[in-house]
């Protein structure tokens, strides 16, 4: 996977040039993470790089980042529990300590992960999860971003 749509993820979603794109949504572009040590991992990414923040959103376009996380978050959940029985909940998080532009993380938790690590937020998990080649995203992950991508199209519907 080329790494030149990393360095502008935002523009490169406008572009169509993101291979990590799910679906277009209301106030942004819900993405499969780049990562996949724990199976779903997405992020929706809002649609302006100047907004660095929730609340640099206007009251009615923040309900609409917010409405859409809701629904990336729940085709999450249901992709995941189709497709793996150890699937538990997810977990939402807003942080914008590193990318400069507001976007959520909607981690999968599982009854397989490490005792250890299973009630410990994911960024305690080993550096081996972040940059080793077994966790990038590839063909493998196919299917999941198949049933993740239905789910988005069946909450849009509903």
């Amino acid at each position: 996977m080329d790494d030149d749509w990393r360095h502008d993820r935002i523009g490169s979603a406008h572009r169509g040039e993101n291979p990590t794109v799910l679906r277009r949504l209301d106030s942004g572009f819900a993405v499969i993470g780049d990562r996949q040590f724990l199976p779903g991992y997405s992020v929706l990414l809002t649609d302006d790089p100047a907004v660095t923040r929730l609340s640099d959103l206007p009251r009615l376009r923040r309900a609409a980042y917010l409405g859409d996380l809701e629904r990336l978050a729940e085709a999450v959940e249901r992709a995941c529990a189709r497709l793996d029985p150890a699937f538990r909940r997810v977990n939402i998080e807003i942080l914008g300590n590193t990318d400069p532009f507001l976007h959520a993380h909607i981690w999968p938790r599982y009854d397989w992960e490490p005792a250890d690590r299973v009630r410990l937020p994911v960024w305690l998990y080993e550096e081996e999860c972040w940059h080793g080649e077994q966790h990038a995203l590839g063909p493998r992950h196919d299917a999941l971003r198949a049933a993740i991508g239905a789910e988005l199209d069946r909450l849009r519907r509903a």
